[in-house]
């Protein structure tokens, strides 16, 4: 299995009483599908699959792959702090067609590395599918150390890890020492590090709002090779990755970005609570600025780069010019 492009993990839309709409949830999903990105994560954290039954995860992963056919991948998640229940999920995915199944680290037992490796490759051995990895230990409480991945590495179909830890060493890591397993970038501000590492796939939950957005930074860093217009991208979604990744409400404020895009997002489950008026209208105006910004630069012909380097570099050198005349 190959994994290259932007990866949506679906919100899962609620309504008032906190059923699952399910119109709004096919509507998404076509909405996704069209819009360019690469592969679907249902049952994510972004799904808020922890509040959801075995019944309601598998009836997600149905529609999607309904809707989609073969157009896109479909990763479908397996994660429960019940490793039974992640058992049934994983055969469930291999019988509703999903592509990839995603396994995490059950939470809250804090597991050895053995006994997490036992774990994953009891999943595997459940559904027989390719495998992403998910290592997220500040909601999990474990690191995927290198004891694990040597151990997991008996089976091939553990392919890919969305690496959401925040650690940049585990990225450097990961990228030397297991070539054979694919990163995907799951820590949404370190998206142009991944990149810049290799990785050519990133799992972004603001992809439900901004597709097009993440696109240009994929296409600029993977496709183009352009790490000078991807810095640009970055710097330009930088206001809205503080928002996700250290705002607090992650879920929430992806959930308002899909409203302001015009679309239902629905409540979120409880414990969770969405988002205040202020919150809502900070949200709108990084989401405002952004889509300007990169639009613009999107827009940019090569000449327009090219006389733009140009001047920088004419400016540098005046500048290193004045610093050596000071200096004599």
């Amino acid at each position: 299995m190959h994994f290259e492009g932007i990866y949506t993990p679906v919100i899962t839309p609620f309504k008032e009483d906190y059923s699952i709409d399910y119109d709004a949830y096919t509507a998404h999903v076509q909405y996704l599908q069209a819009s360019g990105v690469h592969g679907l994560m249902i049952g994510g954290t972004t799904g808020e699959y922890y509040v959801e039954t075995h019944e309601e995860r598998v009836a997600l992963l149905k529609i999607a792959r309904e809707i989609c056919g073969d157009s896109l991948q479909i990763i479908f998640g397996t994660g429960s702090v019940n490793p039974d229940a992640s058992l049934k999920l994983a055969e469930d995915a291999a019988k509703y067609q999903a592509d990839v199944i995603l396994v995490a680290t059950p939470p809250y037992s804090l597991p050895t590395q053995r006994e997490l490796a036992l774990h994953a490759l009891a999943v595997d051995r459940a559904a027989d599918l390719p495998i992403m990895l998910y290592n997220y230990p500040d909601r999990m409480g474990v690191n995927m150390e290198e004891e694990f991945l040597d151990r997991v590495g008996r089976s091939n179909n553990f392919c890919g890890i969305k690496e959401s830890s925040g650690d940049i060493n585990r990225l450097h890591m990961l990228a030397r020492d297991y070539p054979h397993i694919q990163v995907a970038c799951g820590m949404d501000d370190q998206a142009l590090e991944f990149f810049a590492w290799g990785a050519k796939s990133w799992v972004c939950a603001g992809s439900n709002f901004l597709p097009t957005e993440h696109l240009a930074l994929y296409n600029a860093c993977v496709v183009e090779n352009d790490f000078n217009k991807g810095r640009r991208i970055m710097s330009a979604m930088m206001p809205l990755m503080r928002v996700l990744e250290q705002g607090g409400k992650f879920i929430q404020s992806v959930k308002h970005g899909v409203t302001l895009d015009g679309r239902v997002s629905g409540q979120v489950r409880k414990p969770l609570r969405g988002l205040n008026k202020d919150e809502k209208q900070a949200m709108a105006q990084v989401v405002k600025t952004l889509k300007t910004t990169i639009a613009g630069i999107a827009a940019e012909t090569p000449e327009d780069t090219f006389v733009k380097t140009i001047k920088a570099n004419i400016s540098k050198t005046k500048a290193e010019v004045a610093s050596t005349q000071a200096g004599e």
